[in-house]
C-alpha cells in the first residue's frame, strides 16, 4: 500500500511539473504575478512617454511607474475601432492575459485595466528581454541547441494560444525572448475576431499564407481545459472584456482546434501529438 501511494503521489508530482513547465514565466515570477497586477493598478505615474512609428500603430504609452520604492515600466493603450486598416480594442489586451492565465500556458505578461488621462485602457507590465524574434531573425542569432525542444514546444503553443482568440497580428516583433531562451507574447490588441473567416478556418494550419505552421505538440492539460471551456466558463475568466459573440467565436475555434487535433492523432498516433 505504501509503494502505490509513493507511486501515486510521484506520478502526480511528475505531471504537475511537465504542465508547468510549459509555462514561459519562472516559478518566482507566477508567484508574484498578483502583485503586480496590483501594482499596475495603483502605483504612481512618474513619467510617460507616447510611442509611434511603424511598430506602435496603436500609439500607446510608455508610463514609469514608483509605488513602495520600486519603479517599472508599463505599456498603456486604449485603441478601440477601426485604425489604419485594422480593428483594434484594448479590452482584449485583458482578455488575452486572463485566458492566458486560465490556460496556465503563462506567456503573457500581467495586464489590468487602469485609468490614464481620464480614459480607460490596457496596462501591461513592461517585461525585460534579450532580443524580439525580428531582432533574432535579422541578426541570425541561434536557438542554442539544448532549449530547441523547448523552443519548438513554445512555438507550438503560442500557435494553439493565436489560434483560439484569432489574434491576426502575430509577427516578429511582439514574440519576445528572454535571456536564457523562454518566449513572451505581447500585443493582443488584434484578437478575438468574430467573422466568418476567423470561426471557420485556424490561423495557424496547414495553408498558413507563410507556409505550413501546425500545432504539432501540444500538452494534453492544455488540451484538457480547451474542452472544459464553456460561455459561463469564459463568461467568469474574462469578465466584461468580451462580448456574447466573441466568446461563442472562441469557443468555434476551439472545436476546430480540437477536430485538427484529433485528425493529427488519427494520422501520426497519440503519443506524437499528445505530451
Amino acid at each position: 500500500m505504501k509503494k502505490r501511494l509513493i507511486a501515486l503521489f510521484s506520478f502526480i508530482f511528475i505531471l504537475g511539473f511537465c504542465f508547468q513547465s510549459i509555462a514561459q514565466f519562472t516559478t518566482e515570477e507566477l508567484a508574484e504575478r498578483e502583485k503586480w497586477e496590483e501594482f499596475l493598478k495603483t502605483a504612481e505615474i512618474t513619467d510617460e512617454e507616447q510611442m509611434g512609428g511603424r511598430e506602435a500603430v496603436t500609439e500607446p504609452w510608455k508610463l514609469t511607474l514608483e509605488k513602495d520604492g520600486i519603479v517599472k515600466y508599463a505599456l498603456w493603450k486604449n485603441p478601440e475601432g477601426r485604425q489604419k486598416g485594422f480593428v483594434e480594442g484594448w479590452k482584449w489586451e485583458i482578455a488575452a492575459y486572463y485566458l492566458d492565465k486560465y490556460l496556465e500556458l503563462n506567456m503573457v505578461p500581467p495586464t489590468v485595466e487602469r485609468r490614464f488621462r481620464g480614459n480607460r485602457g490596457s496596462c501591461q507590465l513592461w517585461v525585460d528581454v534579450e532580443m524580439s524574434l525580428r531582432d533574432k531573425n535579422e541578426k541570425k542569432i541561434k536557438v542554442p541547441s539544448y532549449k530547441i525542444y523547448y523552443w519548438n514546444r513554445a512555438t507550438y503553443l503560442h500557435r494553439a494560444f493565436d489560434n483560439l482568440i484569432a489574434n491576426e497580428d502575430r509577427h516578429a516583433n511582439n514574440i519576445l525572448i528572454t535571456k536564457d531562451w523562454r518566449m513572451i507574447l505581447i500585443d493582443h490588441s488584434r484578437s478575438f475576431r468574430t467573422s466568418k473567416k476567423f470561426v471557420k478556418n485556424l490561423i495557424y494550419d496547414e495553408k498558413y499564407k507563410e507556409g505550413p505552421k501546425p500545432m504539432k505538440e501540444l500538452p494534453r492539460a492544455f488540451v484538457e481545459k480547451l474542452k472544459g471551456l464553456n460561455t459561463e466558463l469564459i463568461k467568469e475568466i474574462v469578465g466584461e472584456y468580451l462580448t456574447d459573440d466573441e466568446i461563442e467565436a472562441i469557443l468555434l475555434r476551439r472545436d476546430l482546434i480540437l477536430k485538427w487535433l484529433d485528425e493529427q492523432i488519427k494520422k501520426v498516433g497519440e503519443d506524437k501529438v499528445l505530451y
